[in-house]
């Protein structure tokens, strides 16, 4: 490797779907990003999530940047050269009790009052009609009909590729070891040589934390890993995402016929090891709250399950932004579970910010400031 081959405008740390969506933005602005990923792109949380594109019952803050996403998901095909297993069938939020319905309600209050229609209620007769294998006793529920879902390892493979054809670099298998400034740039040590650059975007994911507290804007970072669940293919019942509302659950039947149940449940994890187990005991609770909301499930087969190791952040939202201490400086990570229908909008983000200096999208309540202590000293 020549001395020349260590240089790149803007090196991205992580190759899953934010930084890789990143590069993209980057590269159709010209600037052609190199990549480093320690493991191969997609291993973790990127390829392995249940593929929600869903901009229902977002955190109020995330609102406009999922809509903004949502946008380039209705034409992804057009962005990537690939429609990412992409399905417009709807997400739906359902009610079980009375329980249920009153936080349906609420949040259809709440977003009403801002201004926001794409999220609507329906009643019970609707939430049957749409689903007709559901429980009948099912109070009612709310849905985004313009929601769906995609496959997540062929989406970020999709802007991996594409980021390439564009000029982006990228190298997998690739461990950093040392982060530091070397005058106005970033020294970047690995375990395969040394890179510089005038820009540094962390996009790490789990690991992400490391990075800012090496420079004075520390995280509470917790490393966790969602479980995923799929069936043996079963004849065709269901078109939407169905979710829980007083139960975790997200829960869809795949073109291919197979059921994937997600949900939030956690695996014990070990980031360090890179290492995950799942929790069988929180996979039956899952496993009940399916039989009660679809009880034919009763007799569908499990095939596999795994869990991705992922980044959350305690009020369950995101760190985009530059960071509050380094120049030159960019954050993508901490996104609790639900960062895959954000990806695409998130590249552009960065991108727009190393490339501009701004962007037009709200990104306030996401700076990583926000953790930083108040306390008078």
């Amino acid at each position: 490797m020549t001395s020349s081959a260590h240089l790149a405008p803007v090196i991205i740390i992580g190759g899953g779907l934010h930084g890789s969506a990143t590069a993209l933005h980057l590269a159709r602005a010209g600037v052609h990003a190199l990549v480093l990923e320690k493991n191969y792109i997609g291993r973790h949380a990127s390829g392995v999530n249940a593929g929600g594109v869903r901009t229902l019952t977002r955190h109020l803050a995330e609102v406009p940047l999922s809509l903004a996403s949502r946008a380039i998901w209705l034409h992804i095909r057009d962005w990537v050269d690939d429609d990412c297993g992409f399905e417009q069938n709807g997400q739906m939020r359902v009610a079980e009790n009375e329980a249920d319905v009153r936080i349906l309600e609420e949040r259809f209050r709440t977003m009403t009052a801002h201004g926001y229609t794409h999220e609507q209620l329906i009643s019970a007769d609707e939430v049957r009609a749409i689903a007709p294998a559901i429980t009948p006793t099912i109070r009612g529920g709310l849905i985004a009909r313009e929601d769906g879902s995609a496959d997540p390892y062929q989406t970020t493979r999709a802007f991996r590729r594409k980021a390439e054809s564009l000029g982006a670099r990228v190298i997998e298998g690739i461990q950093v070891r040392t982060v530091a400034r070397q005058g106005a740039d970033w020294k970047i040590t690995t375990d395969q040589g040394v890179f510089s650059s005038p820009v540094l975007v962390n996009c790490a994911g789990a690991w992400a934390d490391k990075l800012p507290a090496q420079f004075g804007e520390p995280v509470p970072l917790e490393a966790v890993g969602p479980m995923m669940l799929v069936t043996t293919r079963m004849p065709h019942f269901l078109d939407p995402v169905v979710l829980g509302t007083g139960r975790p659950l997200s829960f869809k039947q795949r073109a291919n016929g197979t059921v994937l149940i997600g949900g939030g449940r956690l695996a014990w994890v070990d980031r360090d090891r890179e290492w995950s187990e799942l929790d069988f005991r929180s996979l039956g609770e899952g496993a009940r709250t399916v039989c009660d909301l679809f009880p034919h499930m009763a007799q569908a087969v499990v095939n596999r399950g795994w869990a991705g190791i992922e980044a959350s952040m305690p009020d369950g939202i995101p760190v985009i932004g530059p960071s509050s201490t380094e120049s030159n400086l960019f954050h993508a990570f901490g996104f609790s579970a639900h960062g895959f229908q954000l990806g695409p909008i998130v590249g552009k983000i960065t991108s727009d910010l190393i490339t501009t200096g701004q962007t037009d999208l709200p990104i306030a309540p996401f700076s990583i400031s926000r953790f930083q202590s108040t306390a008078v000293v």
